[in-house]
């Protein structure tokens, strides 16, 4: 299993806009030698086109493909598709796998099918959110983002960006928006459609319940191509022990709490959750590592709007650095609110 508990899979979620080029990237996975050991939930085979991919018929709603996927049409709830999934795995009715993944339709904001994972008491028993992955249209991305919200709340959620049709934009269009995507969401790594078959973690990785857990939170909190942004000190107004670095594009605004002492767990825990509680469908995005007091090791929280996913204890520090750092992505929120919120709550921290 790699690294990963027989009982606790993770799941991947494959979100986009109509029309992104999710269903592609789809079938070149599940043609792929990679995706070994993967199910995959899917509203309808049909519109993946597996027929050519495809080994035999386990259930009406389950096939097996040439890969070694399993391959389960949605239907219904999509809980009730992962406890189907999960206790066939069981029973030993389908090959075991140490993954999935799942499409979104391309209307959908992630958030609910994140909660679905999250809050449901039986679910969470057996999986973990791994990585969001979205694909981006590069010719129609400027437009889906000016009608529709829930193309920037895909944005906002993912772990992995993925731009597709930057052969038909052309390389200056294709810059400019992997420059706007950047600013959106300076944590995740943005790779091309076309090139996308060269790693196959940008897809099937296990996010912080695999073996490079450390790796990943390295990229939430450091990712390489961050410009070189205004750190700002003790400005007056400002907490000293807070050093916040900010991106801003329309009203999303990203940016990065840096905490140079150590953190009370517990009280940590309160604000957050009052945070999220009081401005949860304004926080898209939250996620970073914490050097928590009476720990020897580091603590990775991630969060979508109201939703906290349960803290990981990682085995080893990322990097030199034991700061406590905080990403934020969100949506029409003062930075200098949150600042102000922590700094009242943590008192004498």
């Amino acid at each position: 299993m790699s690294g990963v508990a027989f009982d606790v899979v993770p799941v991947n979620v494959l979100t986009g806009f109509l029309g992104s080029g999710k269903t592609t990237l789809l079938r070149r996975l599940l043609s792929s030698e990679r995706s070994t050991e993967t199910a995959v939930l899917i509203n309808e085979f049909g519109e993946v086109g597996i027929d050519h991919l495809l080994v035999g018929e386990i259930a009406p709603d389950v096939v097996l493909l040439k890969s070694g996927c399993v391959c389960c049409s949605i239907r219904g709830e999509l809980k009730d598709a992962f406890v189907r999934l999960f206790s066939r795995r069981q029973k030993g009715e389908v090959p075991p796998f140490r993954r999935v993944m799942v499409e979104t339709t391309g209307l959908a904001d992630p958030a609910p099918i994140l909660g679905t994972l999250l809050a449901d008491p039986v679910l969470r028993h057996h999986f973990k959110l791994g990585l969001v992955v979205t694909v981006v249209d590069c010719i129609n991305a400027d437009l889906q983002r000016q009608l529709h919200p829930v193309w920037t709340a895909q944005v906002a959620v993912a772990d992995r960006l993925i731009v597709s049709k930057a052969d038909l934009a052309g390389e200056e269009r294709c810059a400019r928006l992997r420059h706007s995507l950047a600013e959106m969401n300076p944590a995740a790594p943005i790779a091309l459609a076309a090139d996308i078959g060269s790693g196959d973690d940008l897809l099937l990785g296990a996010g912080l319940h695999g073996p490079a857990a450390q790796a990943e939170v390295k990229r939430w909190t450091n990712p390489p191509r961050r410009r070189a942004l205004q750190v700002l000190g003790d400005e007056e107004g400002r907490d000293p022990r807070l050093r916040p670095e900010q991106n801003a594009h329309g009203d999303v605004t990203s940016f990065c709490l840096v905490f140079e002492t150590q953190i009370d767990w517990t009280g940590f825990g309160l604000w957050l959750s009052m945070l999220l509680n009081r401005h949860g469908a304004n926080i898209l995005r939250v996620k970073g590592i914490l050097n928590v007091t009476q720990a020897s090791y580091p603590v990775a929280i991630h969060g979508v709007q109201h939703l906290v996913h349960p803290p990981v204890h990682l085995k080893e520090w990322p990097d030199d650095d034991r700061r406590s750092r905080i990403v934020f992505i969100v949506r029409g929120l003062d930075r200098q609110c949150i600042e102000r919120s922590f700094a009242v709550f943590s008192g004498g921290l």
